[in-house]
Parts: C-alpha cells; structure tokens; sequence
C-alpha cells in the first residue's frame, strides 16, 4: 500500500458502504446479501480492503475523549454520556444502544473477513497469517469494550445471520474472556504480526499490541502476576519508550512516535475528527460540551510528589502554581493557554464571567470553569471548521508502565527498582524536580504504593477513554460517583460546596451500576437475552 493513512480514509469507506448499504453503491458492486460470494472475495485486494473496514471499527475520537464524562474526571453538558456519568441512564439509553451496536458491527467485519480470506487469491501463507491475526486483535478489543461494560455477551466468531443474531444466548464473560485470551496468546507465540512496520502501514497492529491488549485484560480481570509477566516482556523487549514532552505527545506533528502501541489513524481532509468543537473555548470556535472537573483538577499532586492536601509547596490561593506539570498540559484554567499556528499562546480567562470564555458568561462557554487542552490540534484545517487529523491514541507505553507499577504494587513487589522503571520515567518526561516527587517513597506501605499508582494513572492518562475502567475493577466508583461534582471555586454563585461550583449530583447503585443494561430494543428482538441484576 502507498498510504495506509489513505486507505483506511477512503477504501474503508467503500467496503463499509458495501456491507451497509446506507448511501448511492455502484450498481455493479456486490449486493450486501452476497457479500460472501465469490464475486467479491476473488479480488486480490479485497482482504487488505475488508481488514481496512476493520480498523475503523475499533472506537472513534468521540468514544475515546468523551469517555471521561461517565468518569470523576469530567462532565458532559447535555452530551451521550451525561446520563451514564448521573446515573439516570436506563434500558433504552441511546447511548448503551450505541455502543452495543457500533461494537458488534465491528465484529461482524471482521468475522466476516476471517470467513472468507481463503477465497481470495494472491496472498502469502505469511500475509494471510498476518491479515487473520490483524482482524482478531481488533475483534478481541471490540469484545473488550462489550464485556467490560455488559459482562455475560453474546459470543461468536463466526458471521451469523439476522436470524442467527436474534436467537443467541449471553455467554458467561470468564467463558468469553479465556476463548479471546488464547486467541491473543496464539497470535504473539507464533509470530504472526510483526513487531512494527514500514511508513506506508504505519498504524496497523503489531505483537506488541495485541500482547499490550492481553495485558489491559488481564488487569481488567484482576490477574496481576499474568499483568507483570506480559508487561516485563514487552519493556524488557520492546523499542518503545516515553516520548520526551508529555503535551508534545498530543500534537499532531509528533504522530506515531516512539511511545505510541496503537492509535486511530486521521488525516486532514480525508479522514478528521471535530471533537475539538465540543472542547474549546467560544474565544477559540469551541462550545465546550465536555469539561474537566474540580475532583480532577485536584488529584493532580503538587511538586513534591504529595496529594495537595499533604504537601508544604502547595497554597489554596495559588492553586496552579508548584504543580504536576501535566496538570497544565491537560486542563485550561484562568492563566493557561494554547499553543497556535503561528507559535503565538492564546490565554484563557475562566474565571466567572469575565469575558467570552468566563464561567457563566454564556450557554458556550465552561459548565466547570475549565477547558479540555490535551487534544488542541494548532494545525487544523480551519479554525471555523475545527476538524482536526490528529491521531488518538489508544495504547501507549505509558500504560504498559502503569499496568507493570500497579501489578507490583498489589503483589507487595513494588520496590525501587520497579519504581526507576515505571514511575520516576513518567515524572521525569512530566517535568518533575523535585527529588520528593522523583524518588522512591521509602517507608510507605503497601497500600500508599498502590494510591500513588492509582492516582499516577489517573493524571496520566486523563481523558484517554481508561478512567471508567479503572473506577469499575477497582471498586471506587460506588464512592467517587454519588454525590455533588464540582468545578472552579467561586464565592459569589448560589449553589456551591465551600465555595466549589455544585455542576452536577450524581448516583452510582453499586447493586447495578457496575454493569450496562443490555439494551431493551435487543432483548425485544431476542428473547434469549437476559438483564443485568436490576435492571
């Protein structure tokens, strides 16, 4: 291929209309119930064009970003996931609906892929390894992002019918999790990705993607040793390492650099995404839909390493200053800017009403009193526009480092040695000093080591779509989902927690909320779907 960029842009698109059928499809290509016939699958291309389809299935800019407001880290003005981060969401939620399908959708590609790739002609026994394995990987990841949310699904990996589909039963999760495991763990024994590629399919899945995938899952499922084994391979063996700024990891001219394991491929005017709408400030085109929290705002630690309510450095009338540095590079408040085109910093006012990007001024402008930074592409396409071809990432080394740290730190193993490897990298790329901050915390106990993970993961990886996974295994959604969120401090607003922007109560059943409902409109369509405990 010349341009894998390219391809997943424009092919996709072609074959996703083929199998869709929602907009004008030359008469001549294969109608959508004979996708499976030889017609279509006698091309050489086609296996590369239907695994193309594949890729863009794997989860959109939207999903990733906005993921964060079912979350303590962000809320969400009217948006998708507003009633998932209330609380209020039920059995026929739009948006448990959307993800239900969107993921199955993609499963049925690839499936339908994996049926049919002996019928195409041309294809080394090697490229046909490595084109099945690309497919299950994102399969195994579609099937993730199900069961972490529903638990018992529906499981196949074969393309069924419409009537096929309206009659299966929900398999057990564990049955579901051990079947995708194996598969992953067949594809990294035998060597059927390679361990990265050339500039022209830059972005595809490689071994350490999928054993990276294998790892979130066995962390997902609590399987710690399993997590530190996989995790020690891939920093013991890999080429990865932390890019060397942390907001410079987010821009667009740094795609695809050393520290970057999978991500959603863009491209300016071929394939964009316009998340930055619903995140900037009006000054900027932005609405704001999507905003960070005061509860976010505060687990960022201060410079020396400590919780601000621990540390000497940190001042509540200073609150910025003497900070995690990722702090700034991921939330605008009063003072912040963004870095433009033209290398100039465009500074953001929030305090309440003070102009056009203030708190309370208008509907547009932060329901929090802070704006989303992490993301800011400078070189979009227009500035009306906002469509931006910036890469989401999706899988970084970074994680591998966080997955490594907390699995030695539930074994009790997290010594200096484990924390020069995974923790003080992290601090030294934020731009961390301070030796405090930087230096193993000598005489802490076990479970300080495991909060200062947990909360290392959490500014990290801020709005990079974990945070609600995170919350779920660990069990602390029960504690940090109820109740009043928060944004910026201000005395003079009717509604406030010691002066604290009261933004939005919300309620987390534990008895229930720790699963999705299956969706209403499928168990309406098949009767063999059963619901999650009270729902």
């Amino acid at each position: 291929m010349k341009n894998n960029k390219f391809k997943l842009g424009i092919v996709t698109f072609s074959f996703f209309t083929i199998l869709f059928a929602t907009s004008c499809v030359d008469l001549n290509v294969t109608p959508y119930d004979q996708i499976s016939d030889t017609q279509y699958w006698n091309k050489s291309e086609a296996a590369v064009d239907a695994l193309n389809t594949c890729y863009t299935n794997l989860m959109s800019a939207q999903e990733v970003i906005f993921g964060d407001a079912t979350t303590d880290n962000a809320y969400c003005k009217g948006g998708v996931d507003q009633a998932i981060g209330n609380g209020s969401y039920s059995t026929s939620d739009g948006y448990v609906q959307s993800v239900w399908a969107s993921k199955y959708a993609g499963i049925r590609n690839c499936n339908i892929l994996l049926d049919n790739i002996d019928k195409v002609p041309g294809l080394t026994a090697d490229l046909k390894n490595r084109y099945i394995a690309e497919a299950k990987v994102i399969r195994a990841y579609l099937y993730f992002e199900l069961y972490s949310r529903f638990g018992d699904i529906p499981f196949f990996t074969k393309a069924i019918s419409i009537a096929e589909s309206q009659s299966l039963a929900r398999t057990p999760k564990a049955d579901v999790v051990k079947e995708l495991l194996a598969e992953l763990t067949d594809i990294i024994t035998n060597n059927y990705l390679p361990e990265s590629y050339p500039a022209a399919d830059k972005g595809r899945v490689t071994r350490y993607a999928a054993m990276a995938l294998e790892a979130r899952m066995l962390l997902f499922d609590g399987r710690y040793p399993e997590v530190k084994t996989i995790t020690d391979n891939i920093i013991s063996k890999s080429q990865f390492s932390l890019f060397p700024s942390y907001e410079g990891l987010f821009y667009a001219a740094n795609e695809g650099n050393q520290e970057v394991i999978l991500d959603i491929q863009y491209m300016l005017t071929t394939r964009e995404n316009n998340v930055e709408y619903s995140f900037l400030p009006p000054s900027m085109g932005g609405y704001s839909q999507l905003a960070p929290l005061q509860e976010l705002v505060d687990s960022y630690v201060a410079s020396d390493g400590l919780p601000i309510d621990k540390s000497a450095v940190y001042s509540a009338s200073k609150p910025y200053l003497n900070r995690d540095p990722r702090l700034a590079a991921t939330i605008v408040y009063t003072g912040n800017s963004y870095l433009m085109a033209d290398g100039t910093l465009k500074v953001i006012n929030c305090d309440k009403g003070a102009n056009k990007d203030g708190y309370g001024f208008s509907s547009d402008c932060t329901p929090t009193g802070f704006y989303l930074k992490k993301y800011w592409d400078k070189d979009n396409s227009t500035i009306v526009k906002l469509s931006s071809g910036l890469n989401i990432i999706l899988i970084r080394y970074a994680d591998v480092l966080l997955m490594n740290a907390e699995a030695a730190a539930v074994a009790g193993t997290l010594d200096a040695t484990t924390w020069n490897t995974t923790i003080k990298p992290l601090r030294v790329r934020a731009g961390f000093t301070n030796p405090l901050a930087l230096n193993f915390p000598t005489g802490s106990s076990q479970q300080d080591l495991l909060d200062i993970v947990r909360r290392e993961r959490r500014s990290e990886l801020a709005f990079e779509g974990l945070r609600y996974n995170d919350i779920v295994r660990w069990k602390t959604a029960e504690t940090v989902m109820n109740g009043w969120c928060h944004g910026l401090k201000t005395n003079d607003i009717v509604g406030t927690d010691n002066g604290f922007v009261q933004v939005e109560k919300r309620a987390f059943n534990k008895a229930k909320h720790y699963l999705w409902p299956i969706p209403q409109t499928e168990r309406d369509l098949n009767k063999n779907l059963t619901q999650n405990p009270n729902w």
